[in-house]
């Protein structure tokens, strides 16, 4: 095999990866299950998670085919279009290969996963939300609460801790939650069980 061949075949195998990627994620090519191509422990694009937010490893799957597309592309205009020495060519397309990846990894870190973040199951526990009631919640009935987490509205059928009637607008304060059921106490009534305990203190 000629150097001008292997600089080819990087090119082609390269360019063509990257395309079947690109097709994959942008287009949702569905791919047969027995061909899935499983790369490194974050997946096709090498997503770490960490300290809160996404970040992405150097070494991806878009990022080795974008430097084995540049680095065969360079490689073979090089070798076929100039009279560079061999050594010199090499090194011009490794540089080329690593601008390349560069550039992809750049893209990914700084503008695909700029906003992303980590999951936090704290986030979305029940207990101990503070809501509303919306629709209201018959002696012993279930009714529905209006709350918000992580910065989205949300709402969830409610009853009752204790099985008395709460009236539509009570603020009130999740106790547990089973079943997608919020079990739901006044926040008044557990402002004034908080003060009576402190005075008797």
């Amino acid at each position: 095999m000629t150097w001008e061949l292997f600089y080819l075949v990087c090119f082609l195998v390269g360019f063509l990866l990257s395309l079947v990627s690109f097709l994959g994620g942008a287009v949702h090519l569905h791919i047969p299950a027995r061909m899935h191509l499983h790369v490194g422990h974050g997946g096709a694009q090498g997503v770490a998670r960490g300290g809160g937010r996404a970040s992405v490893s150097p070494f991806n799957f878009a990022t080795l085919t974008a430097f084995l597309a540049w680095f065969g592309g360079a490689g073979y205009l090089l070798t076929r279009f100039s009279g560079l020495w061999f050594w010199l060519a090499l090194a011009v397309a490794v540089v080329a290969g690593v601008a390349g990846g560069a550039v992809v990894f750049w893209f990914l870190a700084k503008v695909l996963l700029a906003h992303e973040k980590d999951l936090d199951p704290a986030d979305y526990e029940m207990t101990g939300v503070l809501g509303r009631v919306s629709s209201s919640i018959r002696e012993g009935g279930t009714g529905e609460i209006i709350f918000s987490q992580d910065g989205v509205r949300h709402c969830a059928g409610a009853r009752s801790e204790n099985g008395s009637a709460l009236t539509k607008g009570t603020e009130v304060i999740v106790t547990r939650y089973e079943k997608g059921i919020a079990y739901v106490r006044p926040w008044d009534e557990l402002v004034e069980g908080a003060k009576a305990g402190a005075g008797g203190n």
